[in-house]
């Protein structure tokens, strides 16, 4: 099996990631609580914005449907969700610490996109000196690593409750939480 068929073959686990995030996100209004990262704990705040891509089918019968507003108007999102479309694709908003991330995060690979980094004094100093610039990339590498070990934080909760017995009760809360939001989106139609 080549590397492309086994990136189309596994990519459910991302777009189950994507859903299960978005779920737990809202579970207690965007705050998720890291658990069983060594050096990452306490609570993350995880938003949804603006902009999700989902996908249903597959090959030439596949269809992506683009879902934009506010947070809280994604309502598109999880009618689509309901009718079996998958979350391929999402922008995200992680606040840690003093930090903020915005970032799109494609689901068949675990690909960052147009990643917005936080904001930093030593950003908006824009001294000329070659220390001072090197300072600069060098903390925009740390934020982007530290972005990359907070998604990883999140991936392998998700990947812990995935293979466990216990992935069976978190579906049937997920569905809940899906037709929930469903509801209420008809509801206001």
């Amino acid at each position: 099996m080549d590397l492309v068929d086994l990136i189309a073959e596994k990519r459910f686990v991302g777009q189950e990631f994507l859903t299960w995030l978005w779920w737990k996100s809202e579970e207690r209004g965007g705050s998720v609580a890291l658990t069983g990262a060594k050096d990452l704990s306490g609570d993350i705040t995880v938003v949804f914005e603006k902009h999700l891509l989902l996908e249903y089918g597959e090959g030439e019968s596949s269809e992506k449907c683009i879902c934009s507003g506010l947070q809280s108007e994604l309502k598109e999102g999880r009618t689509g969700l309901i009718m079996g479309k998958k979350l391929e694709q999402a922008r995200i908003q992680l606040v840690h610490s003093d930090y903020e991330w915005n970032f799109t995060m494609a689901a068949a690979i675990m690909e960052f996109r147009n990643v917005k980094l936080p904001k930093t004094a030593a950003a908006q100093d824009g001294g000329d000196s070659p220390e001072e610039e090197e300072g600069r990339i060098l903390e925009r590498i740390f934020l982007f690593e530290e972005l990359v070990r907070l998604v990883q934080a999140l991936f392998r909760m998700f990947l812990e409750v995935r293979v466990d017995q216990g992935w069976k009760d978190e579906l049937v809360k997920i569905r809940k939480w899906v037709h929930a939001k469903g509801m209420i989106a008809e509801e206001r139609n």
